[in-house]
């Protein structure tokens, strides 16, 4: 044979290899094959590791850890309508445990996955799933769902396509209880959308949560059904829907179980009701607050911040400190004090005007009224924004009366009232006006009226008013720092009522009674320290 040319060696070969079947029983394999730059590779890969990972969470793991991942999420892009559809299948029926959801949210591929559905080609597929036989597949299109809901338009073609109706057959059907805790989750999504309100509302939807509130159920569906009916609650017509089913009751039952999940959920229901004037009413009738108040105390943060999200409502609690009804006004004083331990809950309730409700009821005649008011007043006394509220509006005289009360526990609870409120100077002073330092006096002497706070009300008001602990036990301690306004009127006399400075600079001269008056702007620093001694020697000159 003649020898070729160079032409006839670089002709390319026009034939192809038939195509080959793909077997293979290593994972680690079919994982490789999805980088193949074969369709018809790809495709059938997909479908192997969707088989290899329906057989149990152990495949799963096992794929995961192979690194299947990432090339399944870059496929759900491929231009082959097939690829693509295996490619979601795979990693739906991975995504169905724990450890893939987790890495698939680390790669952020979540998004990625969603802006694949078109609203128009994706939603109603999705709805057709919910049709399927295989419970996985009908748990992964709710997810799906879950996730699609959250975007305006897509509630918007949700409705169009019928989503309610198929969302209502599956809660409907008690064959179908283990996907109702999903359905609500999407139903909850679709119902910040007042038209979908209106829907559901007509088609008895509304009735259908009520009922699945009532009937005892897994905690995760009652947060569901609890959820929904916050978002219907964003709704003044469906508000009132609502009511007329009284869910306000049903909810405050809820407040009570044991269960962290259902607690929050109902408390943040509560918190969109109280906005509507009929469900607040209602649930002031139900003593609504006093429930909440109590969940202040948990240990779950989340449930904390739930119920001190309703608590902030004070207005009302403040408002039926001015009802008639005793039982009314104790409870509602008994719930702002225990409100008020908060510090920063307390801030909030004296900026309601709470200092000026409790005036009123500091003149009642009901023990239980005048027990729980003046504990109120205890707590909130504790900020001197309250004490110096408290002496602008007159309400220290009606406290200084409540210490004559023949009452054992009105007294206690009073002496203990006067002790906060004579922190300050000029609270101290403003009772000792009203004879509150002889009362306590008298009632220090009594062996059937004497009480531990009786004895540190004293103290509290000689500490805080120099010129009378010095009046009345002619010394004062080392810590006692006598400052601008301390006067030395002379000893006190057994049963007469010490006078103020005001008092006494309106009383005729007396030239048989010197009283010394320490004017600090005559007197040095230096010499401060040393004008306790000098009294102490001119005292008996006096």
């Amino acid at each position: 044979m003649g020898k070729k040319s160079r032409n006839e060696r670089e002709t390319p070969i026009k034939e192809t290899f038939e195509p080959l079947p793909l077997e293979s029983k290593a994972p680690a394999t079919v994982v490789l094959l999805l980088n193949s730059p074969e369709e018809d590779i790809l495709i059938k890969a997909c479908e192997a590791i969707q088989t290899f990972a329906e057989k149990g969470d152990e495949n799963k793991v096992s794929l995961l850890g192979l690194g299947a991942l990432a090339p399944l999420c870059q496929l759900i892009t491929h231009n082959n309508k097939l690829v693509r559809r295996n490619a979601f299948m795979a990693l739906g029926i991975m995504a169905t445990n724990g450890d893939v959801r987790t890495a698939l949210k680390k790669l952020d591929a979540i998004p990625s996955i969603i802006e694949k559905l078109s609203l128009e080609g994706g939603i109603p597929p999705l709805l057709q799933l919910l049709n399927s036989e295989f419970p996985v597949i009908q748990h992964l299109a709710l997810k799906t769902l879950q996730h699609v809901t959250t975007d305006r338009d897509a509630n918007k073609t949700f409705r169009d396509k019928q989503g309610f109706e198929k969302l209502m057959g599956i809660l409907n059907n008690v064959n179908f209880s283990d996907l109702h805790a999903e359905a609500l989750h999407v139903l909850a999504n679709c119902l910040s959308d007042s038209e979908s309100v209106q829907l559901i509302h007509k088609s008895g939807g509304l009735t259908k949560l009520m009922e699945f509130v009532l009937t005892p159920s897994v905690p995760e569906i009652r947060s569901g059904v609890i959820k929904c009916i916050t978002r219907v609650a964003q709704s003044s017509e469906s508000c009132k829907v609502l009511h007329e089913q009284d869910v306000e009751t049903v909810l405050v039952e809820l407040l009570s179980l044991e269960n962290i999940g259902v607690m929050t959920s109902a408390c943040q229901a509560v918190a969109a009701l109280t906005f509507h004037l009929n469900s607040k009413e209602r649930f002031r009738e139900l003593g609504c607050i006093s429930v909440l108040v109590q969940l202040l105390s948990r240990e779950s943060l989340a449930l904390r911040e739930a119920a001190t999200q309703v608590t902030k409502d004070f207005d009302l609690l403040i408002q039926q400190l001015y009802q008639s009804c005793p039982k009314i006004v104790a409870n509602s004083a008994a719930t702002l004090c225990n409100m008020a331990e908060h510090e920063i809950i307390r801030c909030s309730i004296l900026s309601h005007g709470a200092i000026q409700a409790l005036l009123e009821p500091l003149k009642s005649t009901v023990t239980q009224v005048l027990v729980n008011t003046a504990r109120c007043l205890a707590v909130l006394a504790s900020d001197e924004e309250a004490r110096t509220e408290l002496v602008r509006v007159g309400g220290l005289q009606l406290l200084v009366n409540l210490l004559q009360s023949h009452s054992k526990e009105v007294l206690h609870i009073a002496c203990l009232a006067v002790n906060v409120c004579a922190s300050d100077e000029p609270t101290a002073v403003e009772m000792c006006k009203f004879g509150a330092l002889e009362i306590l006096q008298e009632i220090n002497q009594s062996k059937t009226r004497r009480n531990s706070f009786s004895e540190l009300a004293v103290n509290s008001l000689l500490n805080s008013n120099l010129s009378f602990k010095y009046s009345l036990t002619s010394s004062l301690a080392s810590t006692d720092i006598i400052t601008c306004g301390f006067y030395d009127a002379g000893k006190a006399r057994p049963g007469q009522r010490m006078l103020t400075l005001e008092e006494l600079s309106k009383q005729p001269v007396n030239q048989r009674q010197a009283i010394i008056f320490v004017n600090k702007a005559t007197v040095l620093p230096e010499y401060e320290s040393n004008i306790r001694v000098w009294f102490d020697s001119l005292k008996g000159e006096i």
